[in-house]
């Protein structure tokens, strides 16, 4: 029996391994071009996921469209040609009237509404970092569940093994007299609670693996095994650097940035409007006598025009409009940067929680519990233990299992929410 037993604590607590250390990633696997079949490493699902997922695409050609934009605001407005042919009724020379005219927006004007549609242009490709941001933290955190649920089905099985290992025994001493009917029954309501617990586990695969293809725009019959597991030591994060980081390089805040540059241009072109645009042009003109084709004269004439600013009511409005949208977009930096803090110290402090309760589980409990499982199970083995301590041992050995587990994954989760409001990798910023 102690062989047995031991084996299988020795299976949990390699499992549940203590020394949490940075393992080098396979470079053939993150090398290797992925195919849908073959999703193992986080590598391979976030270089998928940028490639291939349909949000993310959509906000990248947003941000081409608004790339556009731009060099359309440089332009001029298109030149204009007149021609008239002047037919006389009477006697009276016939007249050919050819005329180009160009228009140029006041001074500043060209200017104005480019620089509003390049600080859009960069505001719109912000959001499509902060959607690609988001996306990472999705699948990672996505790919993390995961990754637990797989842990945690092998440690649910494990136990369930050892607890069918306890009801043969029990069956066993029954049959010599040496323990009484009880103990076979809490045994097999101890194997029905975990076999629920695996199922459960079991069921809450599918809506996981639903949410990483989504992500990954795969059709729903792509089989994605269970990713393999990845050793990694949780970094200890700097909190002031960590929000200076995120002042500077939060997409969204950055993005809002430009966003009120641009509304700032588009007060200045609004303020422009109340001068007028100048239109230079040629005219030429040719004038033929009737019934004389030798008389006949060619003249050019220099055009000079300007567009006269008489709706000074819609100019100020679009002023006004033009302040307004400039003022709501620097108190929406203003929210969104308190609302983004807020979540970061949440998820900070998250973080540093996950790595006490690894520090907890590592080098305190799981010790302990496989120490205690170990010392009731070789009394029960001598004839004279409890059988229900051994039970709550085994109870307790796997919670603990499970919950270290657990606490790897809420690690790598808050790490990736992190790393997503800060806008860069925090590993490589420390």
């Amino acid at each position: 029996m102690r062989t047995g037993i031991s084996k299988l604590v020795t299976f949990l607590v390699i499992l549940a391994l203590c020394e949490v250390a940075m393992g080098e990633p396979n470079n053939a696997t993150l090398l290797a071009i992925v195919e849908p079949n073959r999703f193992l490493t986080l590598k391979d699902y976030t270089s998928y996921a940028e490639a291939h997922n349909a949000g993310l695409k959509s906000r990248y050609q947003q941000w081409v469209t608004a790339t556009e934009e731009v060099v359309q605001a440089k332009m001029l407005p298109d030149p204009q040609l007149t021609y008239g042919d002047y037919v006389p009724l009477s006697y009276a020379p016939e007249k050919q009237i050819v005329s180009v005219t160009q228009l140029f927006p006041w001074f500043g004007k060209i200017s104005a509404r480019t620089d509003a549609a390049a600080k859009k242009a960069e505001a719109t490709k912000q959001k499509y970092q902060a959607a690609r941001l988001s996306l990472l933290s999705e699948v990672k955190s996505d790919f993390y569940e995961y990754s637990y649920l797989a842990r945690a089905m092998t440690i649910a099985r494990a136990n369930l093994d050892l607890l069918k290992r306890f009801e043969e025994i029990t069956r066993t001493k029954y049959v010599t007299a040496d323990t009484g009917h009880p103990d076979v029954n809490r045994s097999q309501a101890e194997t029905a609670k975990i076999e629920n617990v695996l199922k459960g586990l079991e069921q809450l695969r599918e809506p996981t693996v639903s949410r990483l293809k989504a992500s990954l725009n795969l059709p729903a019959d792509i089989n994605l095994p269970a990713p393999e597991q990845e050793d990694f030591e949780p970094a200890t994060l700097n909190y002031e650097l960590f929000v200076n980081l995120l002042r500077q390089k939060n997409p969204e805040l950055v993005g809002l940035v430009f966003e009120a540059m641009a509304a700032k241009s588009k007060v200045k072109s609004a303020e422009k409007n109340f001068y007028p645009d100048i239109g230079i042009g040629l005219q030429f003109e040719q004038v033929r006598r009737p019934g004389n084709t030798q008389d006949s004269s060619r003249d050019a004439m220099l055009l000079l025009s300007l567009n006269v600013p008489l709706g000074q009511d819609s100019y100020k409005g679009g002023q006004r409009q033009a302040v307004a949208e400039a003022t709501s977009i620097e108190q929406q930096r203003v929210e969104t940067e308190n609302d983004i803090l807020a979540k970061a110290a949440q998820a900070y402090y998250e973080y540093n929680n996950s790595i006490r309760k690894i520090k907890l589980y590592c080098n305190t409990l799981i010790p302990q519990a496989e120490e205690q499982l170990w010392s009731l199970e070789k009394a029960y083995g001598e004839r004279n233990g409890d059988f229900n301590a051994l039970l709550d041992a085994q109870r307790v050995f796997m919670d603990y299992c499970l919950s270290y587990q657990r606490a790897l994954a809420d690690n790598r989760q808050k790490l990736a929410e992190l790393e997503m409001l800060a806008g860069t990798d925090l590993d490589k910023q420390q």
